[in-house]
């Protein structure tokens, strides 16, 4: 690994994995989230002082957006329009988000179980634009595991 200690992963370089496939030609990964409630406990102790303790409740599920530019990439193409169909049998897949070094060797993964598209945007277009057309799209998943 060419990270030595102290060193940070860099913003610019990642990859997104589906099934195991990489995606190509995409631009950004942004609000990736997972949370859970928290239960605050209260009760008051043997000696009459009131005692408060958190606890981990219920996880939810999680989403992130990533953005690419528009290509004629037929897979990610079908995952959406399989998503956007409600084929589910089809559409849930597992995605990777993974950080790597500067020899593009994979560091960290933020592995989604059962993820699936739930929106679409595109750029807009514009007569006399030179730019290039991308699409953001929202990716939800079940569970989020972090390697």
């Amino acid at each position: 690994m060419s990270l030595q200690p102290g060193d940070a992963l860099t913003s610019h370089n990642f990859g997104l994995q589906i099934d195991g496939v990489m995606v190509e030609y995409l631009q950004e990964v942004s609000g990736l989230t997972m949370e859970q409630d928290v239960i605050e406990y209260q009760q008051v102790s043997a000696d009459g002082k009131p005692v408060v303790k958190k606890m981990p409740g219920t996880k939810k599920a999680g989403e992130c957006t990533v953005t690419r530019g528009m290509t004629q990439s037929s897979a990610f193409s079908e995952w959406i329009n399989k998503s956007i169909a409600g084929d589910m049998g089809s559409a849930r897949k597992n995605a990777t988000i993974m950080m790597m070094d500067y020899q593009n060797n994979p560091v960290k993964r933020y592995n989604m179980r059962n993820a699936w598209c739930s929106k679409v945007e595109t750029s807009g277009v514009k007569a006399g634009d030179a730019a290039a057309l991308t699409e953001q799209v929202t990716i939800v998943f079940e569970e989020l595991v972090i390697e």
